[in-house]
């Protein structure tokens, strides 16, 4: 049986070797889909275009440009994939499994006649936690992030689900 809640989150991302850390505090829609398998629903704040001032002028004369992005994780205690929808340019989805290397797809939407481009990356778990009681509380994934032979970093992927 179906079950949501709706639910304080802060989820952030943080490399232990590069300067990257991201934070976003949202409501979200928790779903239970079985006694251990959940969905985590959340909008996150677009990404600002390159161009700050091409932005300024694309937000006063069409402000639903400017629209959020959907995170959708689909949680249990054994794997994790998180997807990233956006009317925007950018959108991805991570596989992430414990002593897995599992596939970052990121897909750059394009004006062009051309269409979209997609790459992929390999992502190894090094650690995929989940408390939760009747309804998780924490989830924490430490990977790795690979292109070919070339390690592009460590990351830590935290959620806290606030009851």
């Amino acid at each position: 049986m179906l079950t949501h809640h709706r639910k304080p989150v802060c989820l952030s991302l943080v490399s232990t070797d590069l300067p990257v850390w991201s934070s976003i505090e949202t409501a979200a829609t928790l779903y239970q889909k079985e006694r251990d398998r959940f969905h985590l629903l959340l909008t996150e704040p677009a990404i600002p275009d390159q161009e700050p001032e091409a932005e300024a002028a694309s937000v006063v004369n069409h402000p639903s440009n400017r629209s959020s992005r959907l995170l959708w994780l689909e949680i249990s205690p054994h794997r994790v994939i998180m997807t990233m929808q956006s009317n925007g340019k950018l959108n991805y989805r991570h596989f992430w499994e414990k002593g897995v290397y599992g596939i970052s797809r990121y897909w750059l939407n394009s004006d062009s006649l051309k269409g979209d481009s997609i790459f992929r990356l390999r992502n190894y778990t090094r650690s995929l936690i989940l408390e939760y009681h009747s309804l998780p509380v924490h989830l924490r994934v430490e990977y790795e992030l690979w292109s070919q032979k070339v390690q592009m970093g460590r990351y830590i992927l935290n959620v806290d689900i606030h009851h």
